[in-house]
């Protein structure tokens, strides 16, 4: 089967409506001090809800926990501006929030567990727009893979075989994957990994079109140089930049684009997936550990992402993908990584790249973002050096 008949199967399926959830989960309006504190028993170190203030109108209370107590921080608006302290402002609450999560910042803990209003979890919304899959139409089989959120299963969907994302029954997490999931309602492209629905329960299930070769980085490291040809390896690096394409049109910013979180199909088609990070562009607020290896310096240092942040990721994967899998940066410490590259460093070609490949490769790492080209830029280029390629393969053959 073709990689498009295998596209056009699952795409046939109706259009389902977009998914957008409330980006303020965890505001509970108008409840009182002595409200709050019941539903955060039990206390538990970073454990927070926002709340209508009870004392100053108009101003919020951001509720965080410890072990012993509860401490309660007044939210000041000023001059359409939010703060704790006086010192750090924000725009929005969500940019507050987002703030402290990454760091205490004076607070009795940063921000870790959000106790999520009641009809705020996402579910409602999936199934108004269509979504949701009653699971008994789901056969899960074997696991192929474990995560810390918990486990991929290969399954069974209308007679197609799909990838199960099952939670462990985690509130928490089962929100961050109905986040990622709500992401995925949004797009729709042959080189994205397509959501096919989600399945609530006491563990949330994301049934997912299933990829049978398995992540690209894997795919390098197992296959390598006796069965992935140079045709390959341009026709990956084409999908993952049609992909992209796509998001940049869409604005959006993958943010964690790596060999890692691409998947590749049983006809060697080339998806981009794993959304967890994925953002509007208009939304920078880091959630994760940072891949610095992957990851712009601009990124890195002021947690600018952007279109073309996914670009200087984009060189990285590129020497993922035609140096078989290895490491980027094979001799340099990750913490000394964005120091190398701001000096004017960069990594040397893999053994036996082609150069106008590693031409692509530097452009896309270029210190100032908008000297890096567009990913519409990349996909046509690359397509004149794939047809280069078939061209010049053709005269060897006709010579031979």
């Amino acid at each position: 089967m073709s990689g498009k008949s295998w596209v056009t199967r699952w795409n046939d399926i109706p259009q389902k409506d977009v998914v957008k959830l409330d980006d303020k989960p965890w505001f509970h309006g108008k409840i009182t001090r002595e409200e709050a504190e019941k539903l955060l028993d039990p206390w538990k170190t970073g454990t927070f809800l926002v709340r209508e203030s009870t004392h100053y109108p108009g101003d919020y209370t951001l509720c965080v926990c410890d072990d012993a107590r509860v401490e309660h921080y007044r939210v000041m608006r000023n001059q359409n501006k939010m703060t704790i302290d006086e010192e750090i402002f924000f725009n929005t609450l969500p940019e507050l929030v987002a703030h402290y999560t990454e760091d205490s910042d004076g607070l009795v803990s940063r921000l870790i567990t959000p106790i999520v209003k009641i009809g705020c979890d996402g579910s409602e919304q999936f199934k108004k727009a269509g979504w949701c899959i009653d699971r008994r139409l789901i056969k899960p089989g074997r696991v192929i893979g474990k995560g810390n959120f918990g486990e991929v299963r290969r399954g069974e969907y209308l007679g197609k075989d799909v990838a199960i994302k099952v939670t462990r029954g985690d509130k928490i997490e089962a929100q961050s994957f109905l986040a990622e999931a709500s992401i995925m309602t949004q797009l729709r492209h042959g080189n994205l990994v397509q959501l096919i629905g989600v399945s609530p329960g006491d563990s949330l299930w994301i049934v997912l079109e299933f990829m049978s070769k398995g992540n690209l980085l894997d795919y390098l490291r197992s296959r390598g140089r006796t069965v992935i040809r140079q045709l390959d390896q341009i026709n990956f690096s084409i999908h993952i930049a049609c992909g992209m394409r796509y998001l940049e049109e869409k604005k959006f910013v993958h943010r964690d684009l790596a060999a890692r979180n691409i998947l590749v199909s049983d006809e060697d088609i080339a998806k981009v997936s794993d959304f967890g990070l994925a953002q509007h562009d208009k939304d920078v607020a880091e959630k994760s550990k940072i891949p610095v290896k992957w990851t712009a310096p601009e990124a890195v240092r002021e947690k600018k992402y952007s279109t073309k942040s996914d670009v200087w990721s984009y060189g990285i994967l590129l020497w993922e993908l035609y140096s078989f899998g290895r490491v980027p940066y094979p001799r340099v410490p990750a913490d000394n990584v964005i120091l190398f590259v701001e000096e004017g460093n960069r990594m040397q070609p893999p053994d036996d790249c082609p150069e106008n490949i590693y031409d692509v490769m530097v452009n896309c790492w270029k210190l100032r973002p908008e000297k890096r080209p567009r990913f519409a830029d990349i996909e046509n280029r690359l397509k004149d050096l794939r047809q280069q390629l078939i061209d010049e393969q053709k005269r060897m053959e006709t010579t031979s």
